[in-house]
């Protein structure tokens, strides 16, 4: 990229220097998050119709919402691209998203009116990740750690927390972390390809010597455990203890297992077909998949950048929802398209869109969700919200409320009580059903 057209900010510096010193420990960071995540048995079909699912189509480095959802054609700020007309009355989308124009009256909410206030990679993808800022001294869980934590089974045997992100820019910014619920909710992290590196055993290992391994483990840790108690501890003996489980359920991660024909409808790329694997693993249970598709800061070159990945993400990202709604699925996963921010209206010397958090753009799709509703309005350029305005504690609130679960619902740490999102906060009750 032309040095004039990329990002400055401190968090792409963060990135690198995190990507230069994470050789000599991403074997053992793997290793321990595939240990982490360890969820176990297989759904039955009355289960699969209780449990409410996510998956996060994470638009890594900040999607514009003037080339997606919120297109302002013919304004100054409005650059070169179209409005279509949706299958909902008034609701015009981008050009570039001809196949979710025809969907989002039985699928998706449009929310237009975000205004979340951070435009910084790595502390604005922490805020949309959790709906709140971290405190001193009390990291807070991610979607993902929450949802895993209220919808997994304790004795699952497929992960609780999956996350796809395969491209290596933007990628230190928004790690999954499950906070203070510990590693029993934290997140299988796939990050060099589409399956996990450390779910097989070796092949130099029996059978016999990996069960009598986890049974010294065992061992030794009751052993430890004397005397002592933590949360801390409780958290890793239960992810521990489910290791055997979690290697059993390798081949949903394996798409050569889907027929030709369901292949070749999401399409070869990684995203698609991540999106792909992402329905394998909700199907089977999984509470909670983020696949992220980067990288969408486009400094300079905007239009450009825009004209070839909307369009993935439209096909995608209709088709996955075509292939849940054929499964019977669509009223029991929810589907997010969510990034750290969006893009600045105005366009910069290089045609290009900077960071912007002050009027974005989301999408909620599937379970409790009131499908073709549009929340939230910018002016007619884009700079700012003029009516039904959110900020992430309130997105995250009606995104749990969806889920039928209670956003006051208390966690603890120690004698403390912790809200699932900050007190105060209510649900947007026009998008949920």
């Amino acid at each position: 990229m032309p040095r004039s057209t990329f990002c400055r900010s401190a968090d792409h510096a963060l990135d690198r220097r995190a990507f230069l010193g994470a050789g000599a420990g991403a074997a053992l960071a793997a290793n321990m998050t595939a240990l982490n995540a360890l969820a176990a048995p297989d759904v039955n079909g009355a289960l699969k119709k209780a449990q409410k699912r996510v998956i996060l189509l994470w638009l890594a480095g900040g999607a514009s919402q003037l080339e997606t959802w919120d297109p302002k054609p013919g304004a100054s700020t409005g650059g070169p691209f179209r409005s279509i007309q949706t299958d909902v009355p008034g609701l015009r989308i981008s050009e570039l998203m001809p196949k979710m124009a025809t969907r989002i009256g039985k699928t998706t909410a449009v929310i237009r009116g975000l205004n979340t206030k951070n435009g910084d990679h790595g502390s604005g993808a922490k805020v949309m990740m959790r709906g709140r800022r971290d405190e001193s001294g009390l990291r807070y869980p991610d979607l993902g750690a929450v949802v895993a934590r209220e919808m997994a089974r304790a004795d699952s045997k497929v992960p609780d927390y999956v996350t796809f992100y395969t491209q290596t820019e933007g990628r230190s910014f928004a790690p999954g972390d499950s906070g203070f619920l510990g590693a029993r909710f934290a997140p299988m992290e796939l990050t060099t390809n589409n399956y996990p590196e450390f779910i097989k055993k070796l092949d130099g290992i029996t059978d016999l010597d990996h069960q009598e391994r986890g049974e010294l483990r065992e061992l030794v840790g009751k052993t430890f455990e004397k005397g002592r108690s933590s949360e801390t501890m409780n958290s890793h003996n239960e992810a521990y203890q489910r290791v055997r489980g979690i290697m059993a359920s390798e081949k949903l991660f394996d798409v050569t297992q889907e027929p030709e024909k369901v292949r070749a409808r999401y399409g070869k790329t990684q995203f698609a077909e991540q999106a792909l694997i992402a329905r394998r693993l909700v199907e089977a249970g999984v509470p909670f998949v983020r696949v992220a598709r980067a990288w969408w800061d486009s400094h300079g070159q905007n239009f450009e950048t825009h004209q070839e990945m909307v369009p993935e993400l439209d096909h995608v990202m209709a088709t996955l929802l075509d292939d849940l709604g054929e499964r019977g699925l669509l009223d029991d996963v929810m589907v997010v398209t969510l990034a750290e921010f969006g893009r600045t209206p105005g366009i910069n010397a290089s045609l290009g869109r900077d960071h912007f958090a002050s009027a974005w753009s989301c999408t909620i799709s599937g379970a409790g969700v009131k499908r073709g509703a549009v929340y939230g309005k910018s002016d007619a350029l884009g700079n700012k919200v003029v009516a039904e305005e959110m900020d992430a504690g309130s997105l995250f609130a009606t995104i749990y409320t969806a889920l039928g679960l209670d956003p006051n619902k208390n966690y603890h740490v120690g004698s403390r009580p912790i809200p699932l999102v900050n007190p105060g906060i209510e649900p947007v009750k026009a998008l949920v059903k």
